[in-house]
C-alpha cells in the first residue's frame, strides 16, 4: 500500500502518533538544552552541575519507566494518554515557577518521565502493536512529530526567550499543552475500542508471530537473551551522543564560534534529514525488515561527528545537524520496529519499557559526563573523534549479531512468510 493510501485509511491513528511524538518534545534534550544557559545563570550552576542535575533527573525517570511502562499493556490507551498529558502540562508549570535547584530537579524529572520517556514509549508501542504489514510506515509517519518539533520549537523558543524570558516560555508551553495537545489526543482516539478488539483477535490467531515464529517473548525471557544487550551496545551510541551534545548546545556553539540562533536554525536541517530518512525507512522495513536495516542507522552519525571534529565553519553546523537527523530518523524507525520483529507484540509494552529505560539511563549519563569533561578542558573535537570510533564499532557489532540472528530457524521462517 502506498504512503498516500495508508495515510488516508489510518489518518486518525497516525495523526495521534505524530501528535504524541510532537508533545514529547517538551521533555527532549534538544528542547531543554535551548534554555540551559539561562537556567545555569538563574541557579548559578556550572556545566557539570547542570549536567549532574539533568542526569540524576533522567536516571530517576528511567528507573521508574521500567515499572510504569508496562501499564500501557493493561490500561486503556485513551485514559493512559489523558493522564500523561496532565502530567506533562504540570511538569511545564513546575519548570516555569521553580524557585530552587531542588524544584528544578523535580521539574526536569517530571519532564523526562512524562514527555521524553512515557509519551515516546506510548507512540512507539502503539504504532508497533496495532500495525502488522504497515508497521514500518506507521512508525515512520508517527515519528515525524520529532523533526517537526525540532524544526519549530527551537526558533519559537528563542523568540519566547527574548520576549518573556525562560520562565515565561515554559508557562506558554504549559498553556499550549492544556489547550491544544490534550483535547486533540483524546479526540483522535475516538473509536479506539474497536481497534483494540481487532488487535486482540489478530493476536489470538495461530499465525500471530514473533520474529518469524508463534512465540511471544515475555519481558523475563528477553532479559535473559544476551543478544538483547549486544544490540544495545551499538543502539545506545546515537542517543548518548545526541543527548550529551545538545544539552550543552550553548557551550558547543560558543567554542565553535557559532551563534545560538544559527544553531537553532540548523535544526531545520536536522528535521529535514530526519523526515527524509524516516519516510524512506518505513517502506523498506515493511519490505525487508528492520533486522536487515538497523546496522546502517549508525553510518550517518559517523559523518556528523567527523564534521564536528574537523571543521569550524558555520556550514559544518548544518552538516553536523543533518547527519544527526539522518541517523536519528533511521534509529527511531528501525529500532522501534525491530523489537516487534524479534520478540512479538503481546508483551511489547513491557519489553519496550526496558528498552526505553536502558536508553534513558545510559543517555542520562551523557550530560553529566560531558559537562565534567568540558569543565576539565576536554575539547568538543576530541569527543567527536571518540564518538566516531564508537559508532563504527557499533555498526560492525550489529552486522555480526543481527546477521547471525537472520540465519536462525526462527528468522528463516519469518523471511519465508514475508
Amino acid at each position: 500500500m502506498s504512503y498516500f493510501r495508508f495515510i488516508i485509511q489510518y489518518r486518525r491513528f497516525l495523526a495521534f502518533g505524530l501528535l504524541v511524538a510532537l508533545f514529547s518534545s517538551f521533555g527532549q534534550t534538544y528542547f531543554i538544552g535551548i534554555f540551559s544557559a539561562e537556567i545555569r545563570a538563574a541557579f548559578a550552576l556550572s556545566h557539570g552541575d547542570f549536567g549532574l542535575v539533568y542526569s540524576l533527573a533522567s536516571l530517576a525517570a528511567g528507573v521508574l519507566l521500567i515499572w510504569l511502562g508496562r501499564f500501557i499493556d493493561r490500561v486503556d490507551l485513551r485514559l493512559w494518554v489523558a493522564l500523561l498529558g496532565v502530567a506533562a502540562v504540570g511538569a511545564c508549570i513546575v519548570m516555569g515557577v521553580a524557585p530552587s535547584v531542588v524544584l528544578l530537579a523535580v521539574a526536569l524529572f517530571m519532564l523526562r518521565l512524562s514527555c521524553q520517556s512515557l509519551l515516546t514509549h506510548t507512540y512507539m508501542t502503539s504504532m508497533a502493536r496495532y500495525f502488522d504489514s504497515g508497521r514500518g510506515k506507521a512508525i515512520s509517519i508517527a515519528m515525524l512529530g520529532h523533526p517537526l518539533g525540532e524544526a519549530v520549537f527551537p526558533l519559537l523558543s528563542v523568540a519566547l526567550l527574548a520576549a518573556l524570558g525562560w520562565r515565561g516560555a515554559w508557562l506558554v508551553y504549559a498553556g499550549i499543552g492544556a489547550a491544544l495537545f490534550i483535547p486533540s489526543l483524546v479526540w483522535l482516539l475516538r473509536g479506539h475500542g474497536e481497534r483494540h478488539r481487532s488487535y486482540l483477535a489478530r493476536l489470538a490467531e495461530p499465525s500471530a508471530s514473533s520474529g518469524g515464529s508463534g512465540r511471544q517473548w515475555t519481558q523475563a525471557e528477553v532479559l535473559r537473551d544476551v543478544r538483547f544487550y549486544l544490540i544495545h551496545i551499538a543502539m545506545l551510541a546515537p542517543p548518548f551522543i545526541f543527548t550529551g551534545l545538545l544539552i550543552h548546545q550553548a557551550h558547543l556553539a560558543e567554542v565553535k564560534g557559532w551563534s545560538l540562533a544559527w544553531l537553532a536554525t540548523c535544526f531545520t536541517a536536522y528535521a529535514a534529514a530526519s523526515i527524509a530518512s524516516s519516510l524512506v525507512m518505513g517502506p523498506l522495513i515493511d519490505r525487508i525488515g528492520a533486522i536487515r536495516i538497523a546496522p546502517y542507522a549508525l553510518l550517518p552519525i559517523m559523518v556528523s561527528m567527523l564534521a564536528l571534529a574537523l571543521f569550524t565553519h558555520p556550514a559544518a553546523a548544518m552538516l553536523f545537524m543533518a547527519g544527526l537527523g539522518l541517523c536519528m530518523g533511521m534509529v527511531f524507525t528501525a529500532f522501534t520496529a525491530i523489537w516487534a520483529e524479534l520478540y512479538g507484540v503481546h508483551h511489547l509494552g513491557a519489553i519496550r519499557s526496558v528498552v526505553m529505560a536502558i536508553m534513558i539511563l545510559v543517555s542520562a549519563l551523557a550530560p553529566a559526563v560531558m559537562g565534567w569533561l568540558f569543565d576539565a578542558g576536554v575539547t568538543v573535537e576530541t569527543l567527536a573523534f571518540i564518538f566516531t570510533v564508537w559508532a563504527f564499532a557499533g555498526w560492525l557489532l550489529l552486522l555480526a549479531v543481527l546477521g547471525r540472528w537472520k540465519a536462525s530457524p526462527v528468522a528463516v521462517a519469518w523471511w519465508r512468510r514475508n
